[in-house]
């Protein structure tokens, strides 16, 4: 049970993140949830490549298989950078609709609505 708790907790803050992006109607709540699932995630990656008993991924005299896998570690950094970016991106546009709208309530935002 105790190896399968770093999978419970990324089930639990994906799911968080999946509530707050449906049943909220502030942008910035939204744009909150999005951020959880990308914690989640990047979680995921960490717990993916975790091995026991091992060490950092550097330059030593140890064999290959005492090594945290260093694919993961990598992949989670350049996912935390593609995430930074987007929401920036996403909390700019939130801006531009505040000043044109007033209101960061997607109800009330009626031009959106498709």
């Amino acid at each position: 049970m105790i190896d399968n708790l770093p999978f419970l907790v990324v089930a639990l803050t994906i799911i968080l993140g999946i509530y707050t992006i449906l049943l909220k109607k502030d942008l910035i709540k939204i744009i909150m949830g999005i951020s959880i699932i990308e914690s989640g995630v990047n979680l995921f990656l960490i717990v993916l490549g975790y091995r026991w008993d091992s060490i950092a991924p550097i330059f030593t005299g140890a064999p290959s298989l005492e090594m945290v896998m260093p694919t993961v570690q990598a992949l989670t950094l350049t996912s935390i950078v593609i995430g930074v970016a987007t929401l920036a991106l996403m909390l700019s546009l939130v801006m531009i609709i505040f000043r044109y709208y007033k209101t960061t309530d997607v109800s009330k935002v009626t031009k959106l609505q498709g």
